[in-house]
């Protein structure tokens, strides 16, 4: 089949190459020109495809990467896989209209159009369907299908790979369910097929909001716990021994990446809007983990003041700047809130970030440094936010006056845990 994949990044990059692998021909399609520059060479800026994957489907003819829209047309199957941000606290479904609108004036009878992106429930069918109705001129059900099949990335997740990750997928009808359930059964190991693209929207909200929600709990409890003299990190332990009926969650300076700290809120915005009522275990746990890195600096205070060290001039070194161990995504990475509540007190606030280049990133605004021996040993406060592989941790337990470890990774007289 010939296929569009709309937006390549780290949801559609993925899916664009394992369908040229499996045999489709594959257009990945991004109004952004510098990213259609790079995958053109063969250059992968995402972290689960490897540049080698993407040079060989490029090398087939299989994939190509385009900024043109007209080279989208005669499409068999469109997928849109683009961002849906939150904006002052409501979904911005912009990109998925634009997007929507793009394939639907070249969207032909017989043709599919699926839509990845998260959203509330509703969006498929009261959003997307409208608008490639109004630019084709075709009815939906009739002379083109439609569904909904939320993504499931995981960056870095060496477990559970992209395509050994379960896929629900969903139509606006019982063909539309059909094809769609086809084109993905080629691609995934397991497909769950459910009755709506409703039900596979709320799946996708209910999967993060539970992991919200228990992260925050967990938070909060450590902000607790450590004024109760009671070490949360041992007690977690101990409940995971525990063979059913608990999940293990731990502590962390705040949630990152693009769904924890917005997909909830899409849930929680579409019920306030829907029915005029608050979804409270939302909107605790947002304002818990919002929250959190004013708790670690709140620590990082205190352990100044006790050895007499004023924080204004205070050398203080942040180790692990992404949202997620071992990763290269930066999206609502908390430790930007921590560096800027910090510098604002007037710290010499220094960061290691051994996952991404210096320069590459300039919106993280520290300055940026190696984890060396020397670097941690100049530190007033060494604070571990992410404990990525390539931090050699028992150095820097040794060398450091003092550590806010975040994660757990290390122990010591100079060493508090979160």
């Amino acid at each position: 089949m010939q296929i569009v994949v709309a937006g390549q990044g780290y949801v559609g990059l993925p899916l664009a190459v394992r369908a040229a692998e499996v045999g489709h021909r594959v257009v990945g399609y991004d109004v952004d020109p510098h990213r259609v520059q790079r995958l053109a060479v063969g250059d992968s800026y995402v972290e689960d495809v490897a540049s080698s994957r993407l040079r060989a489907v490029l090398d087939t003819g299989a994939y190509c990467a385009t900024a043109d829209a007209g080279a989208l047309a005669g499409y068999d199957m469109a997928v849109i896989t683009v961002p849906t941000p939150l904006r002052d606290g409501v979904p911005d479904l912009t990109y998925i209209e634009t997007c929507a609108r793009t394939l639907g004036v070249r969207l032909r009878p017989g043709a599919t159009v699926v839509l990845e992106s998260t959203t509330y429930p509703g969006t498929t069918e009261e959003l997307l369907l409208p608008i490639l109705e109004e630019t084709s001129g075709l009815k939906a059900g009739v002379d083109f299908r439609v569904g909904f099949s939320p993504e499931r990335i995981a960056p870095g997740n060496s477990r559970w790979s992209f395509e050994g990750t379960p896929k629900l997928v969903s139509g606006i009808d019982a063909t539309s369910l059909e094809v769609i359930k086809e084109f993905y059964d080629g691609i995934f190991h397991t497909t769950v097929p459910v009755s709506g693209p409703k039900v596979a929207e709320l799946a996708k909200l209910i999967e993060n909001t539970f992991r919200l929600v228990n992260i925050s709990m967990i938070n909060e409890l450590a902000t607790l716990t450590d004024r109760l003299g009671v070490n949360i990190w041992e007690a977690i332990d101990a409940a995971s021994t525990k063979p059913f009926g608990f999940t293990r969650f731990t502590p962390g300076p705040g949630v990152g990446g693009h769904c924890l700290p917005v997909d909830p809120l899409f849930l929680a915005w579409k019920i306030q809007e829907d029915l005029g009522v608050p979804f409270r275990f939302v909107e605790l746990a947002d304002d818990v983990n919002r929250h959190m890195p004013d708790y670690v600096v709140q620590r990082v205070l205190a352990a100044l003041d006790k050895r007499g060290v004023p924080v204004t001039g205070a050398r203080i070194l942040l180790l692990g700047l992404t949202y997620k161990i071992n990763a290269t995504d930066l999206r609502n990475s908390p430790s930007a809130r921590v560096a800027e509540l910090l510098a604002g007190l007037g710290a010499d606030v220094r960061g290691a970030e051994p996952n991404i280049p210096s320069g590459a990133s300039p919106e993280l605004a520290v300055r940026r440094v190696d984890a060396t021996a020397e670097e941690v040993a100049s530190a007033d406060a060494v604070v571990l936010l992410m404990d990525h592989a390539r931090f050699d941790l028992a150095m820097i337990q040794k060398h450091s006056a003092w550590v806010l470890d975040c994660r757990n990774r290390m122990s010591g007289a100079n060493v508090e845990v979160l």
